[in-house]
Formats: C-alpha cells, sequence, structure tokens
C-alpha cells in the first residue's frame, strides 16, 4: 500500500477522467470498484474525486457539452514545477493542450502529449499529492503507453529524467520506465497493432480480486470486454472499455 506523499520527478501519481455524462459514470465505476466519491476542484468544470476506503484513488469530471474528444483515463505523471516541465514537453515535439493552469489549492497541471500523440497529465502537487492508496482491489496499480514504436521512450527521458530498460527478448519491442531505481511504467511498441481509433495511448491497470468476475461485471453495467481475461506475466488481466468508451486493465497481479 502507498500513502500519498509528493513523488519523485516522472512518477505516475494520478489517473483521471473525463466524460459526458458524470453521474452514470460514477455508478459504474461505484458499482464495479466501490468507489465513493466527492466534489473536487472545478476549474475545469464539475470535477469529483473517487475515494476507496476514504483514500483518494482517482478522478472523473465532465466535459463541456461541445467538447468531443477521446473517452480515456489519463495518467498524470509528476513534476516539481509544471512550467518548466511543458516548456519541455514542447521543446521536445510533444504538445501541450491545456495550462500548465491553478487546480485551486491542489496543485497545477497541464495536459500534454508526446510526438506520437498518446495524452497524458503534468502534476505538481500542493495540497493534493495523487493516489493515496494502490495495491488493494479498486486501485491504479500500473501504466503502459501502447505506440508505435519503444524509441518514444527517448521523449520521456529527455522531459522527466527517466531510467529506461529495454526488455532482453528479441522481437519484443517493450520498456520500462525508472525513477530512482524504482519501475514505474512501461512502454510498449506494437506497430500495426495499435486500435486505429486509438492510435498510442496510455492504458491504466486496475487491480481487482478477480479478474473474471470483474470483466462479467463489466459487461452487466453496460460496458465492453476488449480483451477476455488471460493469464501474462504481470497476472491475470483483461482489457476492457466503460460504457463511454473509457479503455482499462483489469489486472490481478501476481503475488495478490
Amino acid at each position: 500500500m502507498t500513502e500519498a506523499t509528493r513523488r519523485p520527478p516522472g512518477t505516475p501519481c494520478w489517473v483521471s477522467l473525463m466524460v459526458h455524462g458524470l453521474d452514470a459514470t460514477q455508478e459504474f465505476y461505484q458499482a464495479l470498484f466501490g468507489w465513493e466519491f466527492v466534489p473536487g476542484p472545478e476549474q475545469l468544470g464539475p470535477y469529483v474525486r473517487a475515494l476507496l476506503g476514504g483514500k483518494e484513488v482517482a478522478g472523473i469530471g465532465r466535459l463541456p457539452v461541445d467538447r468531443h474528444l477521446r473517452i480515456a483515463w489519463t495518467p498524470y505523471l509528476a513534476t516539481g514545477d509544471a512550467d518548466e516541465t511543458a516548456e519541455g514537453v514542447r521543446g521536445c515535439g510533444g504538445t501541450v493542450a491545456v495550462g500548465p493552469l491553478d487546480a485551486g489549492e491542489a496543485g497545477r497541471m497541464a495536459i500534454c502529449s508526446d510526438p506520437a500523440g498518446a495524452v497524458f497529465g503534468v502534476w505538481q502537487a500542493k495540497a493534493h499529492h495523487g493516489t493515496a492508496t494502490a495495491g488493494p482491489p479498486g486501485t491504479p496499480v500500473w501504466n503502459e503507453l501502447l505506440t508505435y514504436e519503444s524509441s518514444i521512450g527517448k521523449f520521456y527521458r529527455t522531459v522527466f529524467g527517466f531510467e529506461l530498460e529495454p526488455a532482453d527478448s528479441p522481437g519484443n519491442d517493450y520498456a520500462t520506465l525508472f525513477v530512482d531505481g524504482t519501475p514505474v511504467a512501461s512502454l510498449h511498441g506494437v506497430g500495426d497493432g495499435l486500435p486505429r481509433d486509438r492510435g498510442p495511448h496510455w492504458m491504466t491497470y486496475f487491480e481487482v480480486a478477480d479478474v473474471d468476475a470483474a470483466a462479467r461485471l463489466v459487461v452487466e453495467l453496460g460496458g465492453r470486454v476488449l480483451s477476455p481475461p488471460r493469464d501474462g506475466t504481470a497476472g491475470r488481466l483483461a482489457v476492457v472499455a466503460d460504457p463511454e468508451g473509457a479503455v482499462f486493465t483489469l489486472v490481478r497481479s501476481v503475488g495478490h
């Protein structure tokens, strides 16, 4: 279990989702993960923070009616200076779509994309340090970038200072990102295997007690199973989408 503290730069510290139907989305995730909700900063419109056992685990906001953006879970990477990081993103060929701007007393944020188009957030913590617990069922436990080639890791290394460790298995375009020697995220180059409707994107993994049961529940709640439950090196997992199309991975991690 990880308590919320100020994370080293580059560490994924929060995940957030922007949707059209905020109430319906809350009902979906409450039924799936047991989340409860409290109001959060509303600089970008109505926004709630999801709690599990009284600890913050994720955020969900409502998109303006006239905004038709891709509905997706977005990881936020920690930084000590959001403005400086935003400049680094631009300088390395990425795009800053929103901000940097203050989210009340919580912190300062920006929404960016890497040169291949994958969207991620930048978070400079003030009062809000991010996800307050990780490990129990219902919490985000990992983030992976699905992209054309893992060479995009050079961008993240330059902007955030990650250490990159490529997989040593031939034919597997995969790399792990480390911060201070700790693995924090991964990059998976899948070339033409990327879904045409999504392109390069970050994928959030949520821990569950039973992947098969959780996948069935997703369908019962109006979502879809995109990749049926299977066993992998990280544990048993399934790729699913919520009713608005946000894609995420259910995982029962090895050792749980």
